[in-house]
């Protein structure tokens, strides 16, 4: 991958990465820190998004702290059916994350909600829509958190 980034790449992900602006037009702010154009920058980052160098950008919030429950969960489908169950799951738009898994529990997602409630409707609605049985499902709610500051370091180019 770092063959497909030229040094304006590692500086602007490296920048998107640590204290991105909390302001009304952040890509600014970031192209000035930087010394470029807004334009330019944006358009380094769109063309990042579109090679899936970049995935995602956005918030990640902590859950809790907002008063929303959440868990992990894993279901077991046949392999014909992991198609169909991957796109029931994601209709939901308290999945946050949708993964398959070589595993006899072969989706995987986690489920953000405003309470334990929902999460247990979630549940029960995709167990019978996949007309799956109890012990198809595991819904493992996290014991005790750990989080990790998950930031991809970047080579900065050398100072000229």
């Amino acid at each position: 991958m770092r063959s497909e980034l030229d040094d304006l790449d590692c500086l602007i992900l490296n920048a998107l990465q640590s204290d991105f602006p909390l302001r009304e037009r952040p890509y600014d702010l970031l192209a000035e820190q930087l010394g470029i154009d807004a334009e330019l920058l944006w358009q380094r980052v769109q063309r990042m998004l579109d090679k899936g160098i970049i995935r995602r950008l956005g918030a990640s919030l902590d859950s809790a702290k907002l008063g929303c429950c959440s868990t992990l969960v894993a279901i077991r489908v046949k392999p014909a059916m992991v198609d169909r169950a991957a796109d029931i799951v994601g209709r939901y738009p308290e999945v946050t994350h949708c993964y398959l898994r070589d595993h006899e529990f072969n989706i995987w997602f986690t489920i953000i909600a405003a309470d334990q409630n929902r999460i247990e409707t979630i549940l029960h609605e995709i167990r019978n829509e996949l007309a799956l049985d109890a012990s198809d499902a595991l819904n493992l709610p996290a014991k005790q958190v750990f989080k990790l500051d998950a930031r991809f370091n970047v080579p900065e180019p050398p100072m000229r």
